[in-house]
This record gives structure tokens, sequence and C-alpha cells, in this order.
């Protein structure tokens, strides 16, 4: 065992041992991990910076001492005098290596941009939004009936509109007269409604008629990502869609890591809750450039997100969250000014959380349940939400049934060999012929199969860089059917599975998916510790959806909805091959996308949408997995891939899986009937 530090880089999760006084930069590339330089480590491009986070790690099993690099050094000084160094951020050609270190990547220092891939979903939706703009004549002052002029503003509102009596920001005070005056007495005001924590207010004002709109923002803050989209409030329409890898990751890629460094340090809490804020407000700067938007025209922000990542938003430590009972601080839906929040928007904008069901299921798995209402399905409808942590709904016009699984980052590529997440270079689809047993895929921001021709030249600039999550679904799903992996998930060897891309790798064995070594470029493997992470997510999310079903008495379910930015790019057939969600017809197998976004901006754009989801909430019966016994008996049974014990009819009518088992040394164990594709 190497006595050299341990560097662990996030988001990639990549780690490796080196000599102290070993540039970060020198690092990152001997690990492959994606960092920008430009100028070949001379300080002179600042591509390169990073971001060392200190403190225990538990789940890296490192504490990393705030001495873990080298001291900031004149090159360093000199730059940021010049342009400028974010807080915390060293250039990682000119930091070294004294001891034990996590260091982040940020985006923008990073070659291959992450893709999130959380796009606004097509939805007709009834618009009533928070904020409303009103044009008004206004009466001139009058010495023989003295008032003020925002008296005889809200006067003329409550005459030509019927609005309630209205209160006003210091903000309008500040600006009211000079607009009335400008404005020959006309002006156009936007008035914020009100809900159950503000009353009607008026909240900015323009001189004459103001011929633009207002922006609200739906937002899904994920453990792993934050994606936004910018609506008009008056159209409806998504002016704008971006995200980017939510900042928390350098503390942890799962939440329960993030909890236990909120735990083990003292700051940890407040640290994580200054990361996402600092984080969301890139986006909406990145969101409103895009737009080519003033951000002071954006009045209202609708939030959705997890339980752990509701609470350190908000500045709550999440230290209940990490052991059972699971009591949230609230699990009611929260309006705040977003300036409570330190979030830069209009001075006056509101912010909406929606409720969170229980536990470990949260207000995204509330906006699933507003999107896709499976309490209003007459069939038996099961909604998943993939992610780092999975909500699962079951229910119909009868009931409805949450819960949550621990499935773990495995599926976003983390905790994988050649694992990544998804970006242009990812293999993202796989076959593989069931006669020679070769591969053949498809990588993010190319169309093209690896084996047609012109596959070179198209991805001639962003090269083959790893393997992300709905691809490694797929290589294994594949290697399933084509028997190079058993039931129990153990890949054979070349003479048992007549493949001869299995190779002896250590004690067992491994598949060749690509090998770019030749060219400089990665060998991309899926390896048997790989296949275990996999069989150990899927697990933990089919477990978690049977034991919805054995609650509701039913053994099969009509339909089934994969919800998430990840669930949108889920191949079904391999998704029930793996064993990952219950057998089913495949044509009742479908994605709803980004249904926690869409959830979002229902509840931006209708304010009606709030109280409904708010009383859907109350009905919503939480199932705890923790405490269940079946639940680590499924778990158990779900480990095999499909499963060890459970059927999939309907799926043996679709594809023969073979029946082999490579823990018997022999090469022709269990004989292997060619299924059809």
């Amino acid at each position: 065992m190497s006595n050299d530090p341990l560097v662990i880089f996030t988001p990639s999760g990549k780690r490796g041992n080196f000599p102290v006084g070993t540039p970060v930069l020198t690092a990152a590339r001997q690990l492959g991990v994606d960092l920008d330089s430009v100028c070949g480590g001379r300080g002179i491009c600042s591509k390169c910076q990073i971001t060392p986070s200190y403190g225990e790690f538990s789940k890296h099993g490192v504490t990393v001492a705030d001495t873990a690099l080298s001291e900031w050094n004149s090159v360093e000084q000199r730059y940021d005098d010049k342009r400028g160094l974010k807080k915390g951020r060293r250039l990682g050609c000119q930091a070294t290596i004294q001891s034990d270190v996590v260091i982040d990547v940020p985006a923008e220092s990073q070659v291959h941009k992450q893709v999130v891939r959380k796009r606004a979903e097509a939805r007709d939706i009834v618009m009533n939004p928070s904020t409303k703009l009103y044009y008004v004549e206004v009466a001139e002052p009058d010495m023989h009936d003295p008032s003020g002029d925002l008296e005889r503003l809200i006067t003329a509102l409550r005459r030509d509109w019927d609005l309630p009596d209205l209160e006003a920001d210091l903000g309008v005070l500040k600006t009211l007269q000079s607009a009335l005056r400008k404005g020959e007495w006309k002006v156009t005001v936007a008035v914020h409604l009100g809900d159950a924590v503000f009353s009607p207010r008026i909240i900015h004002i323009w001189p004459g008629f103001y011929e633009g709109t207002l922006y609200g923002l739906a937002v899904d803050l994920g453990s792993t990502t934050i994606a936004a989209h910018l609506c008009d409030l008056q159209s409806g329409e998504v002016v704008a869609s971006s995200g980017i890898m939510n900042p928390q990751i350098r503390f942890g890629e799962d939440l329960m890591s993030r909890v236990s460094y909120g735990m083990m340090n003292p700051t940890g809490s407040d640290e994580m809750t200054t990361a996402v804020r600092e984080g969301m407000n890139a986006l909406f700067v990145q969101i409103a450039s895009e737009a080519e938007i003033d951000r002071d025209l954006i009045v209202d922000a609708v939030f959705v997100c997890n339980p752990v990542m509701h609470h350190l938003f908000l500045g709550i430590d999440a230290y209940e969250l990490g052991q059972a009972p699971f009591a949230l601080a609230t699990s009611e839906a929260i309006s705040l000014r977003a300036s409570e929040l330190d979030l830069n928007l209009h001075p006056a904008s509101r912010v909406y959380l929606l409720p969170c069901i229980a536990g470990h299921v949260g207000a995204d798995a509330a906006a699933v349940a507003l999107s896709e209402a499976p309490d209003k399905s007459e069939d038996l409808v099961l909604v998943v939400d993939v992610g780092t942590n999975a909500e699962i709904l079951l229910g119909n016009k009868e009931k409805v049934l949450a819960c949550s699984s621990p499935t773990g980052p495995a599926f976003e590529g983390a905790q994988i060999t050649s694992g990544q997440r998804a970006a242009p270079g990812a293999i993202e689809h796989v076959e593989i012929d069931p006669v020679t047993k070769r591969p053949r895929f498809q990588v993010i921001g190319s169309e093209l199969w690896s084996d047609q021709d012109g596959f070179d030249a198209a991805i001639a600039q962003t090269g083959i860089t790893g393997i992300c999550g709905s691809g490694i679904i797929e290589v294994i799903a594949e290697m399933r059917m084509a028997g190079i992996v058993d039931g129990p998930g153990l890949i054979g060897s070349a003479e048992q599975t007549g493949s001869p891309n299995c190779f002896q790798d250590g004690r067992t064995n491994s598949y060749l998916l690509y090998d770019g070594t030749e060219n400089g470029g990665p060998k991309i493997t899926v390896t048997n510790t790989d296949i275990r992470q996999i069989q150990m997510a899927k697990a933990a999310l089919y477990s978690g959806a049977r034991l919805l079903m054995d609650k509701f008495g039913v053994d099969k379910v009509d339909r089934v909805v994969l919800a998430g930015a990840f669930g949108a790019h889920i191949s079904p057939k391999h998704a029930m091959v793996l064993g990952m969600i219950p057998d089913a017809p495949l044509d009742k197998v479908t994605s709803a996308g980004n249904a926690a976004g869409t959830g979002a901006r229902i509840a931006l754009l209708n304010t009606e949408a709030r109280h409904e989801i708010e009383e859907t909430v109350h009905n919503i019966h939480k199932i705890e997995t923790a405490i269940e016994p079946r639940f680590q008996e499924h778990f158990v049974n779900a480990s095999n891939i499909p499963n060890a014990v459970e059927p999939f009819p309907i799926l043996e009518s679709i594809v023969t899986i073979p029946q082999v088992n490579h823990n018997t040394g022999g090469g022709d164990s269990g004989r292997r009937r060619r299924r059809a594709r």
C-alpha cells in the first residue's frame, strides 16, 4: 500500500497516490481528470483553476488538513492581482500536493463540459402566475384633496383592476414619484398577488406603458445537478434553460456523505449552504445572459429538491435526516424573499419551495406527483425518479404510496472504473453482437455507431473519454443477454463466454469495451467491481418499487414512468433486463423527462397548482424502507440479474436470457440460446 498522499478529484471521483510535491495539474493529467490548461503549466492562462476541500471526508476515509496543498505562491498572487481568483481557488499548475486532499474541478476548468440534461418538457399549463403587470392612469395630486402618490396609485389599481388594498416595497417608494411624473401619471406596475405568507403588494413600477414582460425561474435542485428553466410569466414560454453541476459534490457525491461532512466538520453545513447558493447565483447569471435579459426582471422562483438539499439550501443543518426517524425541520411549503437566501434576483423577488412528502421523499417527489398526477390515474402507475437518491411513487385514484431508495451515484458514472457523468465523448449506447460477442457503441455528440463509416471523424474533437450512466446500464444488460455475465453478476472468461473481449483482471475477469491506448486514448473496460456497484444500485431501486407493490397488494403494475434527466435516457428493455424495474410491456414503460422540473414550472406559472400539490402531499402515504423487513429480502433477490426469484414473463417473451453460471470453472456451464433482438 502506497505511503504517498491520496488525491481524490470531484466530480469525476478519480483518485490516486502521488509523491509529495506533485503539481495538482500533473496528478490530474496522469489520472485522466478533465482539467484544462492552455499555457502548459506556466501560470498564465488560469484554465486549471481548482478548489481544494478541507475537513473530514468519511466516505473517502480521509481527513484533509489545511496544509494539504503547498502555500499560495507569487505566480498565483500575480494572477490574482491582475485578474482575480475566486475565494478558495488555486491554480492547479502551481499548487502541489503535500498530504491527502480532495480537489474539486469546477465546470469552467473542464475541457469537456458536463451535459446537464434536464430540459424543459412540452406541457400545457393553465396560466395564473403570482406576479402580474397592470397598467393604470393615476389621478394627479390636488391641493383640495390631499393624498399621497402611493394612495392614489392603489386607488387606481382597485378601481381599474379590482385589486385589494396593496402595500409597496421600499424600493417602489423610492422610484414612485419620478415614475408617475415621467409617465405623465400613467404607469405600469408589477403586483405580487399575495400568498399564505405575503400580503398583496406592488414590487416594481415603470413610467408609461411597459411593453416588456416579467420572468420566473423553475429550479430543480438535485444532489448532482442544478437545472433552471427561465419562464415568461405572461406567456408561459420557456425562454432559456440551463444547468450546472451542484458544487456541493466536493463535499460528497451522495446525500449521506454530505450529512456526514456536516456532522464531522463544525462549519460543514454552512460551507455546503454557501456553496450551493453561490452555484445557484452563477447559474442565474448564466441563464439571464443566455436569454439576454436583466436579472432584475426575474420576480418569482420555485424550487424543488430532496430533503437534504432542501435543508442545506435553506441553511438548516441536515443532521436529523442522517438518522432515524429522519425528521424534517418542516415538511410544509415555504414562501420567502429571494434576498433571505442570498439570491441575486429582483430585490423583491419571491421564492416558493414545494412541500416535502416526508423523511427522504422531498419536494422533488412532490413536483413529480404534480407533473405526473398518479392520484388521477385510472390504471396503476409506478413513477420512478432515477437519481442519486431515487424517489418512487405508486398509485391510482384509490391511493398513492411513496418511498425513496438510496441508489447512490453509480448510475451517473461515479464509482465505475471508466465511468463519468454525461459529457461529449462519453459512451451512452452499447450493443454486443450475440455471435461474435464484440461491442459497438455511440458517444454523446455523434449519432454514428462506432462501426460505421465516418465515426472517427465525427468524434475527432471530443474523442472517447469514458462511459456514462445510460451506457453502463446498456453494456451490462447486453453482456447479460450475450451470456458474458451470469445471473449473480460474474463475468466469464474468454473460454467460458466465447468472447475475445473478456480478459483476466486480477482474481476475476473484465470486459474490454474500447481500447484507444495506441492513439493516446483511454482503455475503457467493465470490471466485476463495476457490475457489483450497478447491482447494488439497481437492487435498491427495484426493492423500493417492489415494497410499494407489496403495500398495495399487487404483483404487477399497469405502466411504468421513468422520470428525471437520467430516466429520459434509459432504454426500457435494458433497464428491465438489468432488473431495475418490474416486468411490464415495453410500450407501457415511458419517459417523463425532467418531471420534477415540469412540476416546478407548473407551480411557477399557476399558483392554484401550489394549493393543489400541498393538498395532494397530505394524502400521499410514505413508506420508510429502512424499517421494512421485506426490503432487505427484496434487495437480496434483486441483486441477481434480472432477479433471483421473481419471474419476468413479459421480458422473457421478448428476449432470451442465457442460463449460464461462470462460477463453476467450465466453459459450457449452462447452455446458451440465441435470443431475438
